[in-house]
């Protein structure tokens, strides 16, 4: 498996429909997904690459001069827990140190709502990401918004 950047927009769409239609779980709101679809545009992407396949990919979002955010991330599924999403982060914690920023930060539903969710948190926290922030009603108050930041 490789990771690759990609900065071709329409390809950025075409991956990021992919994976985040075979993943209803995280991404089962059509105008949420589409949003994150037109979004990735314009933005660092990284996409794991593995047999000529992408298997997941991630991209940054600047939020303030001196941070970025994973905007959104996706592996498909039968690649999780093979450390595909850490080989993405690492690659996107390099690049965003690389390129100038201090912080990088990730939004997610608050532990203990849905076990889905509950790994997700526990990947951040693994890859040294430290609790930041709820907003209770970012989302809605079924998903309540946990804000993650490390430093770079």
């Amino acid at each position: 498996m490789e990771i690759q950047q990609i900065t071709d927009n329409n390809e950025k769409k075409t991956i990021t429909r992919k994976i985040l239609e075979a993943l209803p779980e995280w991404f089962e709101v059509e105008e949420s997904r589409e949003e994150y679809i037109r979004d990735s545009e314009d933005k660092i992407f990284l996409s794991a690459v593995e047999n000529g396949e992408h298997i997941g990919f991630l991209y940054l979002k600047e939020t303030g001069k001196d941070t970025v955010e994973i905007a959104v991330m996706g592996v498909l599924k039968e690649y999780h827990r093979q450390g595909v999403g850490r080989q993405l982060f690492e690659n996107a914690e390099m690049t965003a140190k690389n390129s100038g920023y201090s912080f990088i930060q990730v939004k997610t539903v608050k532990m203990g709502m849905y076990e889905d969710y509950d790994r997700t948190n526990m990947f951040y926290q693994s890859v040294g990401f430290k609790e930041f922030e709820i907003f209770p009603t970012f989302w809605d108050e079924l998903n309540p918004c946990q804000i993650y930041v490390k430093a770079l």
